[in-house]
């Protein structure tokens, strides 16, 4: 049992296409079905049952899937392991961040990794933290930076870097900005659930952590729109559907902070890693100029 056929199976099964498979592969796609065939052949039974167009795991295919996902995962990391004893740092280090932390804080580290590391070549990906947290796990990341998951994930060392203050926001003409100056005084939980919102998606670790925060004090949040954009929530924002949490260094001239009768809200912000995995001499670097970067008394957990 070869460990191309092994990748070939696992592309397939997670993108259920051939086509598919073999871009993300960089193969041809008559060389996927050959490898999925001998693999097949050696097992001696179908993994895929194919339907039209319809690609879907057969139960043998649905045992062999984490078995799979174990031994490419024994390999690379021997590989890794390996690859370190040299003591170069070059490689690829596959790692994922999300739209709102490449944009807004990983541009001067990057160009300074680059610059001390040049033999290193970034696969970046930006994902959603939900999924980069799922990448890790399964081995397809050696590391993401990324909003941090509300409780602790078993095999995965995570480690805060920064926190992010997050805003009640809304355009300047909104009736909750009228009513904010005309009041005096800060505007309560209940008084914003009056309005419509505009949140990142129900299982974001952002909106979960604002969640949290309304469920506490017995009130279901009016969301009306959703994005895990932040960009995409601050334009909708400024255009006055509906008001809003972001992180303070968003607030521009084209929103209002709201002063709210609660305390402040954080997310926190940071990179993991999986317990279990050697990581590259090029991830350890990458780690050594995030903890650089690291404000004062923020925490590792697992």
């Amino acid at each position: 049992m070869d460990t191309q056929s092994l990748q070939a199976f696992l592309a397939v099964a997670e993108t259920q296409s051939f086509s598919r498979a073999a871009e993300q592969l960089h193969l041809t796609q008559p060389a996927v079905s050959k490898r999925i065939a001998t693999l097949e052949d050696l097992l001696g039974t179908r993994l895929f049952d194919r339907i039209g167009r319809r690609i879907a795991l057969t139960e043998a295919g649905n045992v062999l899937l984490p078995k799979a996902q174990r031994i490419l995962f024994t390999v690379e990391d021997s590989r890794r392991a390996l690859a370190n004893l040299s003591g170069q740092v070059g490689g690829k280090l596959t790692l994922a961040t999300s739209h709102h932390i490449g944009l807004h804080r990983l541009p001067p580290l990057l160009k300074q990794y680059t610059q001390h590391h040049p033999e290193v070549a970034l696969d970046l990906h930006f994902v959603d933290s939900e999924l980069a947290y799922q990448g890790v796990l399964d081995g397809t990341l050696e590391m993401a930076i990324v909003t941090l998951a509300p409780h602790p994930v078993e095999q995965l060392h995570v480690v805060e870097l920064w926190r992010d203050r997050l805003c009640v926001v809304c355009a300047s003409d909104h009736p909750l900005a009228d009513r904010s100056r005309n009041n005096g005084r800060p505007l309560s939980l209940a008084e914003l659930c009056e309005v419509n919102c505009i949140l990142p998606g129900a299982k974001t670790f952002t909106r979960t952590l604002i969640g949290q925060r309304f469920e506490e004090a017995g009130l279901t949040l009016p969301v009306s729109m959703s994005t895990n954009y932040l960009e995409t929530l601050k334009m909708m924002c400024s255009v006055g559907l509906g008001w809003s949490l972001l992180p303070e260094n968003m607030i521009d001239s084209e929103l209002v902070a709201l002063p709210v009768d609660t305390a402040p809200i954080h997310r926190p912000l940071g990179y993991l890693v999986h317990t279990n995995r050697t990581l590259s001499n090029a991830a350890r670097k990458m780690i050594e100029e995030l903890e650089h970067s690291r404000q004062p008394a923020h925490t590792h957990y697992r």
